[in-house]
């Protein structure tokens, strides 16, 4: 992969600023967007490799803003990055040196708007730049066209997680409506989008909402479920967080985070949510 994504920063290099420039530009971007859905069986390369797909992918990005892919795939992957080798081990750390931890949940609040910031520019030139004053407005919203349904996902799942880092800026809390507005709008289209990483989301930003309702969550998480289909360990491991835990309910917290564990496959998703599902279940005994 590494070799591959050499080959297009030299191709993006070259290119000259003539007619065919934009092609080429596009399609060394339909390359990266592509690249971005590999699976990587060693997590370790993945945390190394990613800031350079990442860096290089932003950087055709900048050239081509409306390239709902690669928009796409630069907003997952700064969102993952942030999830799996920044916040995480802010959590992981924080037992030991809560300093670093600070230091480490900071870097991975500003990837999460890095990462909601590209997503949300890609929505909004699609929009007529309307969509974020729609959010704001609590006015009627667009039905959203499939094609945008993953990067309304990932700004929201990036939106969410940056605010879930800065509960001490009542400024950034006071967005989780539009989180909440924004996923809503993507779940009406494809309510199954991402083997059930949408609904499981919503069930997400549900059980934490004031005044939420533990029923919808409930529902939400099933249909998360349902829809994985047992290929999506994110889905148990959100539910054994956002309800069980809160429940106090620890046979099914670890019940959940076993069934993470037996899902497989080697998508970053899967490595990353079994890995915490393990270090979850070795933490128990301090969470309950």
């Amino acid at each position: 992969m590494m070799a591959r994504l050499l080959g297009l920063l030299l191709l993006a290099s070259l290119l000259s600023a003539c007619s065919p420039r934009l092609l080429l530009v596009r399609g060394v971007a339909d390359e990266l967007a592509g690249q971005g859905q590999a699976e990587e069986e060693d997590l370790g390369l993945a945390r190394e490799s990613g800031a350079f797909y990442l860096k290089l992918s932003e950087s055709l990005l900048r050239q081509t803003p409306d390239h709902l892919a690669l928009a796409e795939s630069v907003a997952g992957g700064f969102t993952q990055y942030s999830y799996a080798f920044v916040a995480f081990e802010a959590e992981r750390l924080d037992g030991r040196d809560a300093r670093a931890a600070q230091l480490l949940r900071q870097r991975a609040a500003r990837l999460y708007q890095r990462a909601q910031r590209h997503a949300m520019t890609a929505l909004e030139l699609h929009h007529g730049g309307t969509l974020l004053k729609a959010l704001q407005g609590g006015q009627s919203l667009p039905a959203l066209p499939p094609e945008q349904v993953g990067l309304a996902y990932w700004a929201a799942a990036s939106w969410g997680a940056a605010i879930s880092l800065s509960k001490d800026r009542p400024e950034a809390v006071a967005d989780l409506p539009m989180v909440q507005r924004l996923a809503e709008l993507a779940w009406a289209t494809r309510p199954e989008h991402g083997d059930g990483a949408l609904a499981g989301l919503l069930g997400t930003l549900e059980s934490a909402r004031p005044g939420g309702s533990s029923a919808r969550a409930e529902a939400l998480f099933a249909q998360a479920i349902a829809a994985g289909g047992g290929r999506n360990a994110g889905v148990y491991v959100g539910k054994a967080e956002s309800l069980a835990q809160p429940a106090g309910d620890r046979a099914a917290f670890e019940a959940l985070l076993r069934q993470a564990l037996a899902v497989p496959g080697n998508s970053l998703g899967n490595q990353v949510m079994r890995v915490r599902a393990q270090w979850l279940l070795d933490s128990a005994d301090d969470l309950f």
